[in-house]
């Protein structure tokens, strides 16, 4: 930083670093209460997660009440309480909707801007902020954050800000190219806060190379059961939804979901277990296919199967079980019938991790939620400091939960800057 220290702006009451969804939530809050808001942002243009995410359709909260949204986050989601009493996934669509963004729910209970365009939602939030004169420098990082005269000074290289409140809403590491490289957990340790353990979360997971999964590339399965199991066979984690098969492993909602279980597992040799018709059984499978067989006896069992799954998925599964698909049912054995079903029941693939933080959604870990006030948003180890959105050990699953956790953490924040 060059020689400006004698440029130290002192016209702001706050200063709140990082305009993603919590940052612009937040300083919208607080310049509507009169307070004097500066946002400083490093990118060249706010909010570039939000123009990312759904697939540049924003994917901005679920359909499902605040129980529902705080179940989601696991035992991190009590802390969301007093900020979901505060700003709920239902004010949050009253928000949007009442600045010129109608949404839409989608049969998966995800909640979309109508229009589908992600710079609808960033629009209205930007248009917001500057109409309730909060100032936005973007190109503006911050290099150093330092507690002064019973408040802080924010150092970029353009200036010096002397502030009462600082807020960081800086996000995790997940999407690093958005520019969230994990800048605030330095300056919250700086305060004495400690960081929970990082790791990619809601991100694809990774086969072998000659795993059977590459041969269901681009296949998508809207109802499997997946399990993470370890060496000892133990089932780490389960979830069921849609599934997708990719030239890499696998991904989609189901697979993302406990992706973090993969990445926090210490366990080098860890494999994933597919349930291909979940709503059967074991023995409701091999009843249901042996059935199947016996009526078209003198059909193919290839052709037989698909209508079960794709052909492609079945082709595998066969193949699994040791069976040639042009096999006439009729000449295909119970012991090879079992096969079969154990196929469909608990397919095996060994993983290789994940696909890391360059393409995870969100962040898990981060600052402890016990350093913070969970009715205010503010440090329990630096008065005036307060944090918001991603920066903080909360991650729920893939379906608006963690937008809604940045909206709703970043409003309560604003009440009190």
């Amino acid at each position: 930083m060059s020689d400006t220290k004698q440029n130290i702006i002192s016209t702001f009451n706050c200063v709140i670093v990082g305009a993603g969804a919590a940052g612009l939530m937040a300083a919208i809050q607080a310049s509507k209460r009169g307070r004097r808001v500066l946002l400083l942002e490093k990118n060249s243009k706010p909010g570039v997660k939000i123009l990312m995410s759904g697939g540049t359709r924003c994917n901005i909260t679920q359909n499902t009440n605040t129980s529902g949204i705080i179940s989601g986050f696991g035992k991190q989601g009590r802390f969301l309480h007093s900020a979901l009493a505060a700003f709920s996934n239902a004010d949050l669509i009253d928000y949007f909707n009442q600045r010129g963004v109608p949404t839409k729910i989608e049969p998966s209970g995800k909640v979309f801007p109508k229009s589908n365009r992600a710079k609808d939602v960033l629009n209205a939030l930007v248009t917001d902020a500057q109409s309730n004169n909060v100032s936005i420098n973007l190109n503006e990082p911050v290099d150093t954050i330092t507690s002064k005269d019973h408040g802080f000074q924010v150092h970029t290289q353009n200036a010096v800000y002397q502030v009462e409140h600082v807020l960081i809403t800086t996000g995790g590491i997940s999407y690093p190219g958005c520019g969230t490289t994990g800048d605030g957990y330095h300056w919250c340790k700086q305060f004495g806060h400690s960081i929970v353990e990082t790791v990619p979360a809601l991100v694809p997971l990774k086969t072998p190379d000659q795993s059977w999964t590459r041969d269901l590339q681009g296949v998508t399965l809207e109802d499997l059961e997946l399990s993470i199991v370890d060496s000892s066979n133990t089932t780490l984690a389960i979830t069921r939804g849609s599934t997708l098969f990719t030239h890499v492993g696998i991904s989609g909602p189901a697979a993302m979901n406990i992706s973090k279980t993969v990445s926090y597992s210490k366990n080098s040799e860890l494999s994933l277990k597919i349930n291909f018709l979940p709503e059967l059984n074991q023995e409701q499978k091999f009843d249901h296919i042996q059935t199947l067989l016996q009526k078209q006896a003198k059909k193919q069992i290839g052709s037989v199967l698909k209508g079960l799954l794709p052909s492609r998925t079945i082709n595998v599964l066969l193949e699994q079980a040791g069976i040639i698909p042009v096999t006439r049912c009729a000449e295909v054995s119970k012991v090879n019938i079992r096969k079969l079903v154990q196929a469909f029941h608990a397919l095996s693939t060994e993983l290789n991790g994940t696909l890391g933080f360059s393409r995870a959604e969100v962040t898990a870990g981060g600052v402890n939620l016990l350093e913070i006030h969970s009715k205010t948003m503010e440090s329990k180890c630096q008065s005036g400091l307060f944090l918001a959105g991603e920066i903080l050990n909360l991650d729920g699953p893939i379906g608006g939960y963690n937008f809604t956790a940045a909206f709703a953490t970043g409003f309560l924040a604003g009440q009190y800057l």
